[in-house]
Formats: structure tokens, sequence, C-alpha cells
């Protein structure tokens, strides 16, 4: 039983709701539910936990008056009952002051917050890793855990709504907002994702929102812009993540992109209805000024509008309702979805703290934030300079402005916590990181355990930087690169002259180790001249322990990227067609004329090609491929057997191999399975199946078994592509390649025969 149905049966009956609804015909002003006792709510039918959710919603609205209503479809009225006045948004400042009635008493008071990698903005919160680090994990329950921690620190912190997880479609690795993400892959993506909600729902005091809804692929022009997509790619490659995390997290909101798609702005456009198709029955919430209408948006699916009222407002409503653009059950539905997720969720019967607490972090949720700084580091390289094995008076010489906590030049690990937030007032970050714990620091530490010393470079001037790793008896190098959110990369090169640096100290040093500290793919032009990579990704506040326990061998590496890592941008899906990337205005330009509001169009014509799908479609050899990773040992697979020998999608499909750990080092292992579809089915190449983290001892051999059950067919459309003349997802009949290894490029294979059955 999910966490929500569990919560679907908690609610029941009252008396109050007569002399509510009196008091509200007579013109009397009700309290809030900031100022009205528990005692006086014991009554009210919305509060009742003997009746349903829906029960109660519709208790609520039966008492409402009609702009009381309104107050559901815009978040800050929604959530703050007592408040009457709201003024405009930030981008709307000339707008007008709203008014609304007070809310009926005994109603939330509900605070949302950001969230991919921790609650945003406030100090005593851990922050987490990237969620691209998470996704590094594979680790189902390690995402759980992960976003459970964060929904006690939330509730804790006065919040109640998290805006995340997010997931994206991986388009290209230059979009500003990777980080946030879970990788290129829908299944992968739309499994972690669906884990990290199930984990901020399962105590029932917070709400997850899913978002953003749906191709959000790159910040450059992201509200000015229509991802212009077919629809069997947008529902094998885009939608695909969306609905497999409705249908394993349920969770309860959802939010539409800034974007168009296909020439109309996420918010009003039809394919939002999608998401009740995969069984989403939440509610839906816009972007911060992703609306741009009144009744288009309410009649395609848009039931809240972020932050203050614009298109939303009473005098709008009023309007489009009189215009009969709108109907009341439109409006009542709405509302009435906000409502019950607010009360399925929690959030009537589990008020938020009236105190905030100072500090909401906690021993165990900064453990968790190791464990996921620790196996989401990918080992991409190691030619036997990892783990280090330092003799006592030996010298390490760690390097970098990211590996101290000291800024220079106003870089320091600061800026690897978490992302960069250029355009947010007073922060340049997306957390505080208050409890950070830097590279060289806990380097040091731990090296002193071996009797060696630590001296720091901050790579600055890479001579001094190489004179400094020529006297050391290993060089680790920490180079950065800085993704976040309102801009995309314009390359994948490292940042501050990293590149440069990594050249000048491999030169002076030929046991050098690279430390990679980014939120995307890196190009790496100095990789034959270094010994090891180690990709640390954005590590939040334990990067130092979590980088200094995998160098020193204390952790085992098992970290697997969730995208593919080009040689070269230029080998990207989205390269060298500026219809693709980044898209172009009427004139054919790619540069937006001044004073332009022209929407730009980005042309998904390289379909369903995305990440590994391209490069094994391309025939082009990517510098490390999807589900690639190292460990301090090493792994064997052989003796793979798939069953049944014939299948029609309707029955249990079985995975069989021998996974053995021939290494000297105990060490797990990510062994993944890929599906390879007929030819006849058109698709570009393989696609992730399943996987499993399998932990051995030196030398130990054990069987794996991977079971795709029917309803894991059906939920990843393993078996299935959609097919556009027929309107439906639909099974190729033909020969099914099978395979399993380490990575995307499997080479272990067996086939799996299947009969049609249609959808």
């Amino acid at each position: 039983m999910t966490a929500r149905s569990a919560r679907r049966t908690i609610l029941g009956g009252g008396t109050a709701l007569a002399v509510l609804a009196a008091a509200l015909a007579a013109g009397v002003t009700t309290t809030s539910a900031a100022t009205t006792s528990s005692n006086e709510c014991d009554d009210v039918a919305w509060t009742d936990t003997t009746r349903t959710p829906e029960e109660r919603a519709d208790a609520l609205l039966a008492a409402s008056s009609q702009h009381q209503k309104y107050r559901w479809l815009v978040e800050q009225p929604a959530n703050n009952p007592q408040q009457t006045e709201f003024a405009p948004p930030y981008w709307a400042a000339d707008a007008p002051t709203t008014t609304y009635p007070a809310q009926l008493p005994c109603t939330p008071t509900v605070a949302y917050t950001d969230g991919p990698e921790g609650v945003r903005s406030v100090h005593g919160v851990t922050a987490f890793p990237s969620a691209i680090a998470l996704a590094s994990t594979w680790d189902e329950q390690l995402a759980v855990d992960r976003f459970d921690a964060q929904a006690d620190e939330a509730w804790a912190k006065g919040k109640n709504v998290v805006l995340a997880p997010g997931v994206a479609g991986g388009r290209t690795p230059l979009s500003g907002r990777t980080p946030e993400y879970l990788g290129e892959d829908p299944v992968l993506s739309g499994t972690m994702s669906a884990a990290g909600t199930r984990g901020l729902q399962q105590d029932g005091r917070v709400l997850a929102n899913l978002k953003h809804f749906v191709g959000n692929e790159q910040e450059l022009d992201r509200d000015t812009s229509s991802s212009d997509i077919d629809e069997r790619t947008l529902r094998e490659t885009y939608q695909l993540p969306f609905d497999i995390a409705v249908k394993r997290g349920d969770p309860a909101s959802a939010m539409c992109s800034y974007n168009q798609v296909n020439g109309t702005h996420m918010c009003e456009n039809p394919l939002l209805g999608r998401l009740a198709d995969s069984g989403f029955d939440g509610y839906t919430v816009s972007d911060f000024g992703a609306v741009h209408s009144t009744a288009d948006s309410l009649v395609n699916g848009l039931d809240q509008e972020l932050n203050a009222p614009l298109w939303f407002t009473p005098a709008k409503l009023d309007g489009a309702l009189e215009a009969g653009d709108i109907t009341q059950q439109q409006i009542d539905d709405a509302a009435r979805r906000v409502i019950v997720s607010y009360i399925r969720g929690g959030l009537f019967d589990n008020p938020i703290p009236a105190t905030p607490a100072e500090d909401a972090t906690t021993t165990e949720h900064t453990q968790v934030a190791t464990r996921v700084a620790e196996q989401g580091s990918v080992l991409l390289k190691n030619d036997g300079a990892l783990p280090l094995e330092p003799e006592p008076g030996q010298t390490i010489a760690v390097i970098g402005a990211t590996a101290s906590a000291t800024p220079t030049d106003g870089v320091s690990a600061m800026q690897a916590c978490g992302l960069a937030l250029p355009e947010f007032t007073g922060s340049t970050r997306s957390m505080t990181c208050d409890n950070l714990v830097a590279i060289e620091d806990a380097v040091r530490e731990r090296a002193a355990q071996d009797g060696a010393d630590v001296v720091f470079d901050p790579g600055t001037d890479p001579a001094a930087a190489a004179k400094v790793a020529a006297d050391a008896d290993v060089a680790v190098v920490v180079g950065f690169q800085e993704s976040g959110e309102f801009a995309d990369r314009t390359d994948l090169h490292l940042d501050h002259g990293g590149d440069a640096l990594i050249d000048s100290v491999s030169a002076a040093n030929d046991n050098t180790v690279v430390v990679l500290q980014s939120g995307t793919a890196v190009e790496m032009p100095w990789l034959d001249d270094v010994r090891s990579v180690l990709e640390a990704w954005y590590g939040g506040d334990r990067q130092g322990p979590a980088v200094a326990s995998l160098l020193f061998g204390d952790t085992n590496p098992s970290g697997k990227l969730p995208m593919t890592f080009p040689r070269s941008v230029d080998d990207t899906p989205t390269a060298g067609d500026p219809q693709r990337y980044p898209g172009t205005f009427a004139d054919g330009s790619t540069t937006r004329p001044e004073g332009s509001h022209e929407i730009r169009q980005v042309d998904y014509s390289e379909g369903m090609q995305v990440g590994y799908r391209w490069y094994d479609a391309q025939g082009i050899e990517p510098l490390f491929p999807f589900g690639h990773g190292l460990s301090y040992t090493t792994f064997e697979y052989d003796d793979l057997q798939v069953t049944p020998d014939y299948t029609d999608g309707t029955e249990e499909v079985g995975i069989r191999f021998r996974l053995t750990n021939t290494g000297e080092r105990t060490g797990t292992e990510v062994a993944q399975a890929y599906v390879e579809l007929p030819p006849s089915a058109g698709e570009p190449s393989q696609r992730l199946a399943a996987w499993k983290r399998v932990t051995l001892e030196p030398g130990e051999s054990t069987t794996v078994d991977l079971t795709l059950s029917p309803q894991d067919l059906r939920d990843l459309r393993l078996l299935q592509h959609w097919d556009t003349q027929a309107g439906a997802w639909a099974t190729e009949p033909g020969n099914y390649r099978i395979t399993v290894g380490s990575s995307s490029k499997t080479k272990l294979w067996d086939d799996l025969a299947v009969r049609s059955n249609g959808r």
C-alpha cells in the first residue's frame, strides 16, 4: 500500500458546517486557522477525520463563498488563510494588489519550498548532494531515505510542500539544470523520482511536487521557446519518466514548465491532461510566472498559479466565468483537487510548527547525505593511483580552489556544494551549506592517520601549482564546473582554467589524480595524462569526507553514470544544428533581437536518439558510456539465461546470470540489463530495463535475478513502442535481445522471442 492510499482512509463528520455557512451568509467575519483553537475545529466537517478526503473537501467548498474558492487556485492565498491582500508577483510589479475574503477557519497554513538538493535558502538544514549524484547511486532505497530526511527537515522548518523531485530527458548536457535532474534515461529517472516522491510523502506531513512537465530541456529562453516534438518522441522519451513517477510514486502535485510544446505554453497545453491518463489524481501548479492566460489554463488542467495572483485573480476568473469561457464546475474541480491533495497528504491534520526549528539537521540526515555522496561518486578512470596508500612522511598535494573552505578570488568549496542561482537576490547558491566540510580538510585529517602530510595550493597560478605538485608523492587536482538555473553552459570544459591547471600539474607529477566537481558531463583533453579520475558532482555538506573516504579506499566506489560523457560537445545529439539547439527565430538566426518576445523554435528532430541511444545509433564512441563506473575490484558476468523463451508480454520475464568478484577487495557492482527491440519497431537502439546493486567479497560469485513482472513491462514500457498511426502503445512481434553488463556497452546477451499482445 502506498503512503497516499493509506492516508485515504483517515478522514470524517461534524456539526459546525451549518453554523459557518450561516455566518458567511450573514457577512460575519470568521477567524483563520491560525487563531482558531483546536476545540473549535473539532466539530468542523473538513477537519473530521472519520470522513474521506473527498467528503471533507466537498464540505469545505459547500461552505465557501465564490472568492474563498478562488483562493485555492493561487499559491499564496491558498496557503495563508488569514491574509486577505496579496501584492503582485515580482515579475509583474505594475499589477494591482488582489483582495480576497478571509478563508474559512480550520484550514491549514501551507508553505512551499524548492528542494532538489535540500530545503533551499534557509539555515540549519542538510545540503544533500545534487540530484544527478543521487541518480548515480542507482539505489531506490537510498533515494527514499534521502528524501525522507529532507521531508523531516522541511516540516521542522515550517515547509510542507517540496518542489521536487525533478526529471528531464537529458537532451543536451549544456542545460543549466542538469544537476537538478536524474539523468538521461527515462526508466532510471522515472524510477528514482518515484522513490524520492515516496520518501517525501511517506510520513504524511509533506507533499512532493513532480516537475517540470514537459520538454523543459534548456534554460536559454525557457519561457519564450517552443519545444517542437513529434508524438512518438514525446511519449517515449520525455513523458515516460513522468508516467513512471506517477504510477510508482503517486505525487500529490505536479508542476507545468515554462516552455511551450508545439506552440502552446505548457501551463495551458492540453498535454497536461496526460498526467491524469497515467493515474495522476493530485493537483497541478505552474512554475513561477509560467501562466499566460486565465481561461485556457484552467480549461486545460492548471489548478493553481504559483506565487501571487496574476492570471487567476478574482476579477479575471469572474470575467471568464461571466463570458462563458470557463464554468463553475471547472473552478470547483480545480479547488477540490488542491484541497483533497492537502487533506490526503496530512496538511490539514498535521500542522507545521508555529515556530520553525533553528537547526533541523540530525546525525541520521548527515549520514544519509554522506552515503549519497559516496555511492553517487563515479570512478571514471583508474590506472592504479587509487586508492591512496601513502607511507609515513609522504606528501599529498591537494590543488584547486573548490577543494578549500577558504575562498580564493571568491571561489571555494561552497561553489561545489549546490547549484548556482545567479539571479537570486542575496545568494549565489541554492543551499546555505552551513555544515560544509571541504576536501582539503577531510583529506588532511585522513592522511594524518597514515602519517602523511598534505599541502594545498588554490591552483590560480598553474606554474606555482606545478611546483607544489612536483614536490609531492601524489597530486590530487580538484576541477570545477558550474551549472545552475537561469542559464545554460556554453561548453563542457572545466571553469577557472581547470584544464590548463591539470595540464601543468600532470606534467609535473606523473601520479596525478583528478576529482571533478560538476553538475554535468565534462570534456577531458588531459585524460591520457592523468592516472585516475573521480566524478564527485556537487557533493553538498559532506563532499569532503565522502571524497576522502573514496580516495583512501575506506569506501569502494560503486557509482555509475546516469548520463553519457561525450568526448566533445560536438558529439552530442543537438550539436551542429542550430534548429535543434539553441533553436532559431523566424529569420533563421539564433540571437534574440533586442526587445523581441518572439518564441524561439527548438526542433527536436533527433527524435528518440537522446543520450546513449544517440551514441549507439550514430556509432559515436563516447568518452564514458551511460552506466559506466569502476571499482577498486573487478567483476565478471557469465551464464546469462532469459526465461521464458517466448512471451506475449503478459507474463513474468526472468533475467538470470552469474556475477563474480574477480578482484581482491569487497565491492558493489550495479549490474544492468538492457533490451533491444526488433528492427521493425523502429527504435534507435537498446533501452535500460533493470538493474541491481550486488555486493560481493573477493572471489565470491552469486546468481543475480532481475525479474520483470507484467506490471514492470507495462509501467516501464520495456517491450513496447508508441504506434503513432494507432495512437497507442504496441508490442512488435520478433526477437528482443537482452544484454547484461556493467554499462550500456554490454556484450553478454540472449534473445527473447515476443509475440504481439497489442497494447
